[in-house]
Formats: structure tokens, sequence, C-alpha cells
């Protein structure tokens, strides 16, 4: 056969696998009628292996076991949503309340006045009195108790990546995410008195800000330390009659009378920061068209692979994945991911249903408008 022979004969057959696979799915829908009928979980572990199992072992050539495994994996993923889908469409909505972000009483952030934190504060809740907390686990700490409606926490850097100690911190206390806001960082070099940057004994700021700046603090030669915040390092520096210096924004040093070495210090000149507003309850906002999930899957081949595949088959994009070690002893990891999608929209339900009936681990930790 010639080549135009050959791609009429895959065209042929494509159209038969299409034909078989959408009398598949209406199958799978009596399926699912008859789970709902009688309170079944869309999920049978047994069923499914069952059916992986008789594949493989009717695959003629060996060399595609594991292709025609993943294809009808597959399959079966998508049968699962559709199945969860259709069993949630009579469900009612839940009721989520809206955040309250101008009603509310009491708001914290990570360090002291001046910081970015306090920036993000601002844009998002106005002119008013914020409590400063001493630590990012203080600020989660303080929202799961009901001390402060809401906490302002950094999530992502654009130059330096994510802050790792914020998703740890979101596996370990059960809060929402209820708004991201992004901010531009303006980073310089400030002091208490003015002196060359050769006198300068060492640097203080927060991690996130030193590798912000990597590149001026090397071609400068400065030594560098690890500090709690930028404004609680520019603190330190007002503080010590040492010819220290600290990377804080120009707002910050300029608020607390600071001499300015060096502007616009960072390695990237359009330096943004992503920071999320976290509470207790779970809040959504008319706007928010963003869900972000947290989940672990099983250490074996093709796990991830499956995770994916059910956003895409569903046509939900993936704004991010992170992931974190468990820290149990094991190699294991919990990802976060958010992706586009109403909470309330019957297909993200049914996906978030199909996880959650899946995976060991899995939860919802808010919903928001992206940024």
């Amino acid at each position: 056969m010639d080549i135009k022979q050959l791609r009429d004969g895959i065209d042929e057959i494509d159209s038969d696998i299409l034909k078989f696979f959408m009398e598949r799915m209406k199958l799978c829908k009596g399926v699912a009628d008859y789970k709902k009928e009688h309170d079944m979980p869309v999920f049978q572990g047994g069923r499914e292996q069952e059916i992986i199992d008789r594949i493989t072992e009717l695959t003629a050539d060996k060399r595609l076991e594991k292709g025609t495994a993943a294809l009808f994996t597959t399959i079966m993923d998508i049968s699962k949503i559709l199945q969860n889908r259709l069993i949630l469409a009579d469900t009612t909505e839940h009721d989520y309340p809206a955040p309250d972000f101008a009603g509310a009483k009491s708001v914290g952030c990570q360090g002291t006045s001046g910081a970015n934190s306090e920036v993000a504060a601002r844009s998002i809740f106005g002119d008013r009195e914020f409590t400063f907390f001493r630590s990012f686990e203080d600020v989660f700490k303080a929202v799961h108790e009901g001390v402060i409606d809401y906490g302002v926490l950094p999530v992502q850097n654009s130059t330096a990546g994510s802050v790792s100690s914020t998703y740890d911190l979101m596996a370990k206390y059960p809060v929402y995410i209820v708004k991201e806001v992004i901010i531009e960082i303006n980073h310089c070099l400030a002091a208490k008195n003015d002196i060359p940057l050769s006198e300068v004994k060492k640097v203080y700021s927060h991690p996130q800000a030193l590798a912000q700046c990597d590149s001026f603090l090397r071609d400068n030669g400065l030594k560098t330390s690890e500090y709690g915040n930028t404004a609680t390092a520019a603190v330190k520096v007002m503080e010590s009659d040492e010819n220290i210096a600290a990377i804080c924004s120009v707002q910050c040093a300029q608020q607390m009378g600071m001499k300015i070495l060096a502007t616009d210090i960072a390695d990237v000149s359009v330096n943004r920061t992503q920071f999320i507003v976290i509470s207790k309850e779970m809040q959504v906002a008319p706007e928010s068209d963003s869900v972000s999930v947290m989940l672990s899957i099983p250490h074996k081949e093709g796990s991830l692979y499956r995770l994916l595949t059910k956003f895409y088959v569903n046509d939900m994009n993936l704004i991010r994945i992170e992931s974190r070690p468990i820290r149990d002893g094991s190699f294991n990891v919990m990802f976060f991911l958010d992706f586009s999608g109403k909470l309330t929209d019957p297909t993200v339900q049914a996906v978030m249903r199909d996880l959650s009936e899946n995976l060991e681990t899995f939860r919802c930790i808010g919903t928001f408008k992206s940024e």
C-alpha cells in the first residue's frame, strides 16, 4: 500500500474507534443512573483493575501493553468524571459566603510596618491598622484560631519562584485561599548611615529578596544573612551601630528614615510578587475563576499522567503546579494545583469528586479571581 492508502485505513479505523467510544459513553450514562439510584460510589477499584488486566492479556503485541493500558485507563477516567457529572447534576449548589474585605474587623500579615505584605494588604483592605506577626506560621495560627479574620502572605515571586513555607503551612492548617493580589516589588539597599558599598559588612533580608537581588550582591562582593522579613531586616539595621544594610522596599526605607545606598537592585526589572488572602472558612467571591487544591498521588508509574489527563479532558487550564515534600521520611510529595474554573460549576465538582474518591489525600484549599 502507498502512504495514502495507509492513511485512509487509519482514518477508517479512527472513525470506528470514535463510534465505539461514544457507544461506551452511552452505556456509562446507564451505569451512572444505576449507581445514583443504589447510592454506589463511582470509583470501584476492583472493576477498574479487572478491565486493565483483561485488556493487557488480550494485547497480542506485548510491546504495546503499556500503551493499551494507558488508553483504557484514560477512557475509564473520562467515564468516571462523566458519571460524577451526571450524579451531581441535581445536587443543590453549595451556598458559600462571599468575602467581606470591607467589613473585616482584623487583618494580619508577617513582619512589621513597611513590609511588602503590608503593601499587598493595603491594596485590598485600604488604609487601616494591621496586626503584624513574627512568622508566617503565626499568621496561619491566628486565622485558624479566629484571632484575625484574614491573613495576607506571599506565595510566589516572578524572579525567585515559590515561597515554599507558605505552601507547607497551607498543608498544615485547614484554612482557605479567598483572594490573590500581585504587587510590584522595588528593592533597594538601605543603611542607617550614608556609607559606601565597600564598607557594608553584611546585608540582611528575607531569603526571597536576597535571591531576587543575587546579581547585584555578587557584583558588589556583599555578604548576606537571611532574615525573617524585609521590613524587620530594616529594623535590625536601624537598631545596630554596625555598618550593615538591608534589602527592603523604597517605601520601607523612607518610612524608617534610612539612607538608600542603591535602588532598582533586583536581577529583573519587572519584579512582582503574588500574595494570597486566607480565611478560616471557605468563601467564594462571585468573580472567582480559579480553584486551588492540594493532593498526593500514588508513588507508581502513570499516576501523574492520569492526574493531568483529568484536567485536559475537561478543558481546565492548569495555572500552577507546585510540589512539596510530605516530610514523613518518604520521598513522596504533596502537589498544589491551581486550575481554571468556578467552584460551583458541575464539571469542576465532578473532577473534584473524582479526585477525592481516587486519592488518599485531597483537599480543596480555596477559590479566587486569578490575577
